[in-house]
């Protein structure tokens, strides 16, 4: 242990005095207490990650360098850890490297790409949790925690929410769309400079159009690309996904050439540009996408199989595309 905590105090050294507050002193998070969950098989980067965006942690950086200074790195457990107090870094680690998880807890996941509907209906089936909000509209939902806006969808981010059992759905609803929020504009200061979406609002439109329509997550840059190169020249967006949603229950499973012509403020086809809200929950990835597209003319896409989709710049090359992977006739 010496020979750990002279290894950190020369990286401290190293790094300047400013680093030992890093490391000792008490962070204060926002909220809590604060539960956070730390998946099997994550790296120290990525363990500093997740802690960094529930706010348990001062610094990413800090916390890895610490870690790997120390000789724990690889003693990180997994788990889900409730922090009841303010601790410092040093703290943290060492509830981590002990193990010290907490164990009168239920978790529920939401996925990316799933709709608010849907993940009300997730909390309203987990038996864990008490259903204070199960007759409550979205906007009701909105006004109880505290929102400025009336539309729910795409506002509460797709993770995995660990919670005491018995807990209200309110406090995963909470949890959730805090964290949007901080990972919303976490991804817009880093825009590119470039981009044609003037507020964070609309990148968390376009990142759940993104969402929907990757098949493969090679491709979420190129898809992102292409949307983006279609609302700078004024071309629209003419996305199924967007379509599907506008059409609600009227959609049993099979887009039709009704659903495309008729007109709602969702159908991408018969509008310019981004629909009025996002279409779904999109995730860190998708978010990421949106603000940072792959660097590509293209202007079409479409899905060749296995997930993945075929990018094109002219109209010609598209129904080429469209020829040989959907109507399997070879040029």
């Amino acid at each position: 242990m010496l020979k750990k905590m002279l290894g950190l105090l020369l990286i401290l050294g190293l790094l300047g005095a400013g680093s030992a507050w890093l490391v000792y002193s008490a962070h204060r998070p926002t909220h809590l207490p604060l539960v956070v969950v730390i998946p099997p098989n994550q790296g120290v980067r990525d363990i500093a990650h997740t802690l960094a965006a529930a706010d348990a942690i001062h610094s990413e950086i800090g916390f890895a360098l610490m870690a790997k200074a120390s000789g724990q790195a690889n003693q990180l457990k997994a788990g889900t850890y409730r922090f009841e107090s303010p601790l410092s870094m040093w703290a943290v680690m060492q509830k981590m490297a002990r193990g010290e998880v907490w164990v009168n807890e239920a978790t529920l996941t939401i996925q990316e790409g799933l709709t608010f509907r849907q993940f009300r209906a997730a909390l309203n089936r987990h038996p864990d949790l008490r259903h204070d909000t199960q007759a409550l509209s979205d906007a009701e939902i909105l006004q109880l925690l505290g929102a400025p806006f009336t539309q729910a969808e795409g506002w509460f981010f797709p993770d995995t929410y660990a919670f005491r059992r018995g807990s209200s759905d309110v406090d995963v609803l909470r949890l959730a769309f805090n964290k949007m929020q901080k990972e919303l504009l976490s991804a817009w200061e880093t825009r590119m400079a470039d981009t044609p979406l003037t507020e964070p609002y609309q990148a968390l439109i376009l990142a759940s159009i993104i969402e929907k329509e990757t098949g493969h997550a090679e491709d979420r840059a190129q898809v992102a690309a292409v949307f983006t190169n279609r609302l700078k020249i004024g071309m629209r967006l003419q996305t199924d996904p967007t379509v599907i949603y506008g059409a609600g229950d009227s959609y049993r499973g099979n887009l039709t050439r009704r659903h495309l012509q008729t007109d709602t403020p969702y159908n991408t086809y018969t509008r310019a540009g981004l629909p009025p809200t996002p279409i779904a929950l999109p995730g860190r990835a998708a978010l990421a996408a949106a603000l940072h597209p792959a660097e590509s003319k293209a202007l079409y896409f479409v899905a060749k199989g296995g997930g993945r989709s075929q990018f094109s710049e002219s109209l010609d090359e598209h129904n080429r595309a469209v020829r040989k992977y959907i109507l399997g006739k070879a040029e």
